[in-house]
């Protein structure tokens, strides 16, 4: 009887605790209002076309109106520093790009932020193979015939750049050194007046992203040699990767990442990193890509950073070499 009251008892004064309920973790939340997707470059570029195409797709999975936000200087540095600088809540995000976090941090160019300790990488975006072009008066029609014709002719054969320390310039600068050519290189302020002056046969040869060539590859005002990735596109199955033409030593892909300030809270980095994940996924993203020359990517934040800090040792050790300084 006594053990029957004590327990009565017991269970009486429980009733009157109040319940334990175990913790539930809140979903990360983003702050209302709207958000911006930095591009560091002018519109119209390759980078600028990646942007808005995810921008599509990422806006309407974040349920936020995300607004494309042109910031160019510095060969994408300004617009990357503008995000690194932003308040650190997840509505400020850059489409950057390899120029500006890791060739020219790694060439000793100055840097108004530290890519590892003032980004926070969410997602390697896409891939872009660097397309290996020469003007149709150039006679030459394959890699071999490049190197042999400037073998024949040290010092005669020009190849321009959107600029100094670009990774289209440390791409020329690469093929100089495997191949054992004597090229000169014609820095450009960007892509379409280089691209205009191979053309015109004023310079001979030039490495560009893809999109920046294609037009006028497909019209026949430029040849394409070779591409300087791993695999060949579809857009050009006729054109070899380098590595096939007998350089596989000389690669090199541009690429775009997304990135946030460092101290964006780790949920909502998760969050963007998902979200950022599936738009990638996404069948009319994947096409409108695939028709910029472009291979969607999507990986991990550490995945990305690991990534960041293998390109910028590489290229950095490419234009050491090659004595490669920024303008």
């Amino acid at each position: 009887m006594n053990t029957r009251r004590q327990f009565g008892a017991i269970m009486a004064g429980a009733a009157l605790l109040p319940l334990a309920r175990p913790a539930i973790a809140q979903p990360a939340r983003l702050p209302d209002g709207p958000m911006r997707l930095v591009v560091p470059f002018p519109p119209g570029g390759p980078n600028d076309l990646v942007a808005r195409v995810l921008a599509q797709k990422l806006g309407p999975i974040l349920e936020r109106n995300l607004v494309v936000e042109n910031r160019s200087g510095a060969g994408g540095v300004v617009g990357t520093d503008n995000v690194a600088k932003s308040a650190p809540d997840g509505r400020s995000l850059a489409l950057t790009s390899a120029g500006a976090i890791a060739i020219s941090p790694a060439l000793g160019a100055p840097m108004p932020f530290d890519a590892a300790k003032d980004l926070a990488p969410i997602t390697l975006v896409a891939l872009m193979p660097e397309l290996l072009a020469v003007t149709p008066s150039l006679p030459v029609r394959t890699l071999a015939e490049l190197i042999g014709y400037a073998k024949r002719n040290p010092g005669k054969l020009n190849f321009a750049s959107s600029g100094n320390g670009s990774m289209p310039h440390l791409a020329g600068e690469s093929l100089r050194a495997a191949a054992g050519i004597d090229i000169v290189h014609v820095p450009y302020r960007g892509a379409a007046p280089a691209v205009t002056d191979l053309m015109a046969g004023q310079v001979q040869m030039m490495f560009a992203d893809m999109p920046a060539m294609m037009s006028q590859v497909q019209s026949g005002a430029l040849r394409p040699v070779a591409l300087a990735s791993k695999e060949r596109s579809p857009l050009l199955p006729e054109t070899p990767t380098l590595a096939e033409a007998g350089q596989p030593s000389v690669e090199a892909e541009n690429w775009y990442g997304l990135v946030a300030p460092a101290r964006t809270p780790e949920p909502i980095r998760n969050l963007l990193h998902e979200a950022a994940a599936r738009a990638l996924k996404d069948p009319e993203l994947v096409k409108a890509y695939g028709e910029q020359g472009a291979r969607p990517v999507g990986n991990s934040p550490a995945e990305f950073r690991d990534f960041i800090v293998a390109e910028t040792q590489r290229w950095g050790a490419i234009g050491r070499r090659a004595n490669v300084t920024m303008d």
